[in-house]
């Protein structure tokens, strides 16, 4: 099999996957428990998430392992499980791609930022903790490393560097941004211009966004990312519209027809890998699919 960047260089679109702590909580995770330690508590469940994913055409999936550092894992008094859990996740996510497409681990913000930028912990925590996360995801067999919803580029260049100076695998970085009346811009005020530039000059090989934001909006942010370069792949995980209380329970509106609608803006615009972040199903990721496989990527 080709390797994930050289599909990307074919200009093929790729399809990546969709939630994942919304169908652990309808598995059963209990408010506040760690997501994570599921890899090992209840690994079957885990695995027909990931599996869901796959048979809907996903060609890279996610590991249950977006909060697996030391630091974040930290809040829940689990530091030192870190390399198991992310071991485990990696494992559990490429036992269902297994050799159809590729895993891309999935490493979230640490929970805190660096002293420079306001925060409580040192550039070398941060890279410490994220070095021991992106090795036990190598080890487990992680295809990639996904980098995602970050707000700093402080704590977005640290992942980068620990994951290009201690492991092999193609870095993916995405940052999340909110829609403002200046424009889109990120908890810690980084545009997307700014972010493409920072996380490729960090060393991410694929830049892109997730979360906060429907899928139309997405599509103005790519534009953004596009036009501060014009070659690095683009990855865009949409949430399914924004969050809405009903019952008591957080609702999304966007149906998996409307996104896949708006596939061939999002390729237009400059995205390469295509997915789903909150209230993103299965049936969001085979209506998507089916509209990228008749799309290649367009050159600028």
């Amino acid at each position: 099999m080709k390797s994930l960047l050289e599909r990307l260089a074919e200009g093929e679109i790729l399809m990546s996957d969709g939630a994942m702590g919304t169908f652990l909580h309808k598995k059963g995770l209990a408010p506040g428990e760690c997501p994570e330690s599921w890899c090992i508590t209840h690994p079957a469940e885990v695995k027909d998430i990931a599996q869901s994913y796959v048979d809907a055409g996903s060609d890279l999936i996610e590991s249950n392992s977006f909060g697996g550092s030391s630091l974040r894992l930290g809040m829940e008094h689990m530091a030192e499980r870190a390399v198991e859990f992310n071991t485990a996740a990696a494992k559990i996510a490429k036992s269902a791609m297994g050799d159809k497409g590729y895993v891309a681990a999935s490493v979230g913000p640490s929970g805190d930022f660096s002293i420079e930028e306001g925060g409580k912990v040192t550039s070398e925590q941060l890279y410490n903790s994220f070095k021991e996360q992106v090795i036990a995801l190598a080890a487990g067999g992680a295809d990639a490393l996904c980098i995602e919803t970050m707000s700093s580029l402080g704590e977005a260049t640290q992942a980068i560097k620990a994951a290009k100076e201690n492991t092999k695998l193609p870095i993916i970085c995405t940052f999340s941004f909110e829609a403002r009346k200046r424009g889109f811009f990120t908890m810690m005020g980084l545009t997307p211009e700014k972010a493409m530039k920072g996380a490729v000059a960090a060393g991410a090989d694929i830049v892109g966004t997730n979360c906060g934001n429907g899928i139309t909006n997405m599509i103005e942010i790519v534009k953004q990312m596009r036009a501060a370069d014009t070659k690095t792949p683009i990855l865009v995980h949409a949430n399914a519209g924004m969050p809405k209380v009903v019952d008591g329970k957080d609702t999304f509106d966007e149906t998996p027809e409307f996104m896949a609608s708006l596939v061939p803006d999002l390729v237009a615009a400059g995205a390469n890998i295509l997915g789903g972040c909150c209230g993103t199903t299965p049936a969001h990721i085979a209506a998507m699919g089916k509209v990228a496989r008749t799309l290649r990527a367009k050159k600028f």
